[in-house]
């Protein structure tokens, strides 16, 4: 079954009602272009001036305004809806769960995937901890789509190709991710291409793009890659949408020609 996909590209600020209004108008444009399952990026609710501004807007599951939003707007735009990262509530009261959601065309939540992998990064004035703030996920994240298995996955993850492997044969692989400016110039691209190619599927990755009002930069760069690792669509800065086509065909004539998939040893 061929399907549309598009990837929200945003700039997130540190104002809830801000984020919630421009998802809004991104999903919106990505549903009117086509798109029968739209993904945000991570952080796209919030993008604090500190690291603990998240833990503040924590929600339990199935409440709260930005789960609200996006059950609404999965049901109004009859999508799939794969909520990049919001933060939501863990068992230690000074950090969060760092969860991607994912809504069906009913605004139903199908699917739920924490996030394992936690960023930290020292180089110069730049560095980031995700553990001071965030409990790592312990499950394999996936969910069936109406054109096949989708497996989840999280910025930092993209450099874990065994989380992939766990996943099983997928027809795409989704990244939201906040990629910083520095690690995403030298890697993003590349790593997003080498997990296409190895798993033979389509990447969808979603980012943050652009200068924060926290001062932090992110790389932006969403995409789509196809199974033989070739980029379809990019957007490079700022807010807005990538969209482009998965072509079932396409995949098993890739799976075909190179059984890298039946090959495997380990």
């Amino acid at each position: 079954m061929q399907a549309r996909v598009a990837a929200v590209q945003m700039v997130s600020t540190p104002d809830v009602a801000h984020n919630l209004a421009t998802a809004r108008r991104l999903v919106g444009e990505a549903a009117a272009g086509g798109a029968t399952l739209v993904t945000l990026p991570e952080y796209w609710p919030i993008m604090g001036m500190s690291d603990a501004d998240k833990v503040a807007r924590a929600e339990q599951p199935g409440s709260g305004p930005i789960q609200e939003c996006m059950a609404q707007l999965a049901r109004e735009h009859g999508i799939w809806l794969i909520g990049g990262t919001l933060p939501l509530v863990s068992s230690d009261a000074g950090k969060v769960m760092n969860t991607t959601l994912v809504y069906d065309p009913q605004g139903q939540e199908i699917s739920r995937y924490d996030k394992i992998h936690l960023f930290g990064f020292t180089k110069g004035s730049e560095s980031y901890d995700e553990a001071r703030t965030i409990v790592p996920g312990q499950a394999v994240g996936s969910f069936e789509a109406p054109f096949g298995r989708v497996g989840l996955s999280v910025c930092y993850d993209l450099r874990f190709p065994e989380l992939y492997r766990a996943m099983g044969e997928c027809a795409l692989i989704v990244v939201p991710a906040a990629f910083t400016h520095t690690t995403g110039s030298a890697h993003w691209e590349v790593l997003l291409r080498a997990r296409a190619i190895e798993n033979q599927c389509y990447v969808l990755a979603s980012a943050q793009g652009g200068t924060h009002e926290n001062g932090r930069r992110t790389f932006g760069h969403s995409m789509l890659v196809d199974p033989w690792g070739e980029v379809k669509a990019v957007l490079r800065e700022g807010e807005g949408v990538v969209a482009g086509e998965l072509d079932p065909a396409f995949l098993a004539g890739v799976r075909e020609s190179l059984p890298a998939l039946r090959h495997r040893k380990l």
